[in-house]
């Protein structure tokens, strides 16, 4: 009985999360080019066309269509089925660590603010304001109704997060002469600081630090790129928060064992 409800709530979780990667996939495509995300239709970015209820079904419209729209044959990217299944494996993945729960409808916000974040930086190399800012305000509202920080955490840590990046860009700027991290990433760590706490800080700036490393190495000798290349930041801030946010106290305890 317990593993059928546990399940349950797996599947139950990963269709909500489904349905609404479609939204997010209209928030991503709509926020950088300032349009309505409520008002207008879904339609194809092609030929224009409304699309009909049956053509915005996750995953499965774009198999039965062949990732092709229905009226001009154009080809679908990939990334409408890829952001529907990532935001199921989300929505799955924050039930496993809250269960039906005030606090699973809190993160699920956050993770999926993430997410929407991720992908709008790597393809405008921006991070909307509407997804930063309310994330700070929204990230201290929840502090006060969920138990995992407490509201002066979730200042502290909007503060300590803003404050970090925003002493580094200045830093960086004054001395190599350019621009390192942007006003985006300052926006978005203070958001993280404020869902996670001042204690998150630290660990995301260093799990992100190295996965930018990582990658930009990668870059720089496949791609034949450069350390000048500009390389969004924000992705690897979201994956580190992603990765405090589930696995936050164990790495805790890793990093500060407990002293008898």
């Amino acid at each position: 009985m317990l593993l059928q409800t546990h399940s349950l709530g797996l599947v139950w979780s990963s269709l909500f999360g489904l349905l609404w990667g479609s939204f997010f996939n209209v928030c991503i495509f709509r926020l950088p080019e300032e349009k309505s995300i409520v008002w207008n239709r879904s339609h194809c970015r092609s030929c224009s066309t409304p699309l009909k209820w049956f053509h915005n079904i996750p995953i499965l419209s774009f198999i039965l269509l062949r990732g092709k729209c229905a009226f001009c044959g154009h080809r679908i990217s990939i990334q409408y089925p890829l952001i529907e299944a990532v935001t199921a494996a989300l929505f799955a993945g924050t039930w496993l660590h809250y269960g039906w729960s005030l606090a699973w409808i809190f993160y699920t916000y956050f993770v999926s603010s993430l997410l929407v974040i991720t992908v709008i930086d790597l393809r405008h190399m921006i991070i909307p304001d509407e997804l930063s800012l309310t994330g700070i305000l929204i990230g201290v509202l929840a502090s006060f109704f969920v138990q995992h920080i407490t509201w002066w955490e979730s200042l502290l840590g909007a503060a300590l997060g803003g404050g970090i990046f925003m002493a580094i860009a200045m830093g960086y700027e004054k001395f190599a002469r350019q621009e390192g991290l942007g006003g985006g990433d300052i926006k978005l760590l203070a958001m993280i600081g404020a869902w996670l706490g001042y204690q998150s800080i630290l660990v995301v700036i260093v799990i992100s630090s190295a996965l930018g490393s990582v990658v930009g190495l990668s870059l720089m000798l496949l791609r034949k790129k450069t350390l000048k290349t500009a390389i969004p930041f924000g992705p690897f801030l979201a994956l580190g928060a992603i990765v405090y946010l589930f696995w936050g106290e164990w790495i805790g305890r890793f990093l500060l064992p407990a002293v008898d």
